[in-house]
C-alpha cells in the first residue's frame, strides 16, 4: 500500500494553471498532488554570446525553492551568496530537457528564460518543473506568433517529466516525498509527446535494480507522460 492510498500506476492529481503572472510572456501554476511550481518564460532579443551570429536560438532556465516549500525552513541561496550544487544541476536539466523540444533555427537569434520556483515541495519538483516549464515555454512562443516576432512555430512537440521508483519492492509511479525518500530505486523520466526519450536519471537509493525493472519503471513512465501530456494540452488550447 502506497502512503497515500494511491495504485502504484496512479498519478497525483495535476492542474496547471495559466496566465498566473501579468508581466511574463508566458506563466503557469503546476500542482502535482502537494508539489507546487510557479513557471514563468521571458523573451529576450538576445542570446548567449557563444550563439552570436549563429542565428541560433537559446532556451535555459533558472530554477529555485521558497524557504518554506518544505517542512523546515531553508536558508534563501541568495543570502547564502551561492547556489547549491543541487539548483545547478537541476536548472540545467530544465534547460536541456526543454531545448530538446525546440527548433533553435524557428526561434532564432532570441533567449528564452524560463523560471521555475518551487511554492510547495512533496517529491518530483524538477518533473513539475519542466512540465510546467514547457506550458510557459508554448505559451510565451505563441504571443510571439501572434506579434509576428517569429514567423515559424519553434515548437516541435511536447516536452515532460515524471518520477518513477520502487517502493516497498513494487514499481510505482509518480513518487511524492514519503516514497521518494524511502524508494530502493528512484528515476526521472523525460520524454517528447511522441514518447521519444530526452534524459532518464535512475540511481540505486537502497537496492541495486535490474533490466526488467527498469523497463517496468519505463512503462509506468510512458504512460504517465502521456497523462501529462493531455494536461499540457488542454492548458494551452
Amino acid at each position: 500500500m502506497r502512503p497515500s492510498g494511491r495504485k502504484l500506476a496512479q498519478m497525483r492529481p495535476v492542474s496547471i494553471e495559466t496566465g498566473v503572472v501579468k508581466h511574463a510572456e508566458g506563466s503557469c501554476l503546476i500542482k502535482m498532488g502537494d508539489t507546487h511550481v510557479l513557471c514563468t518564460a521571458s523573451v529576450e532579443e538576445k542570446t548567449p554570446p557563444f550563439l552570436k551570429g549563429t542565428g541560433l536560438g537559446w532556451v535555459t532556465a533558472e530554477y529555485g525553492m521558497l524557504p518554506r516549500a518544505t517542512n523546515t525552513r531553508n536558508r534563501r541561496e541568495a543570502a547564502a551568496g551561492r547556489q547549491q550544487g543541487r539548483t545547478i544541476e537541476i536548472q540545467r536539466l530544465i534547460g536541456r530537457a526543454l531545448r530538446a523540444g525546440v527548433d533553435r533555427v524557428a526561434l532564432g537569434e532570441k533567449q528564452i528564460v524560463i523560471d521555475c520556483d518551487v511554492i510547495q515541495a512533496d517529491g518530483g519538483t524538477r518533473c513539475a518543473a519542466i512540465t510546467g516549464g514547457w506550458v510557459a515555454l508554448r505559451l510565451a512562443t505563441q504571443k510571439m506568433l501572434a506579434a509576428r516576432t517569429i514567423l515559424t512555430d519553434p515548437i516541435m512537440d511536447h516536452v515532460a517529466a515524471v518520477s518513477c521508483g520502487i517502493y516497498g519492492g513494487q514499481p510505482v509511479l509518480d513518487l511524492d516525498y514519503l516514497e521518494d525518500s524511502a524508494a530502493g530505486t528512484d528515476g526521472n523520466f523525460i520524454l517528447t509527446g511522441a514518447g521519444r526519450l530526452v534524459e532518464v536519471q535512475m540511481s540505486a537509493e537502497g537496492a541495486t535494480f535490474s533490466r526488467a525493472e527498469m523497463d517496468n519503471l519505463l512503462t509506468l513512465a510512458e504512460a504517465g507522460i502521456a497523462e501529462l501530456v493531455a494536461a499540457q494540452r488542454a492548458a494551452v488550447a
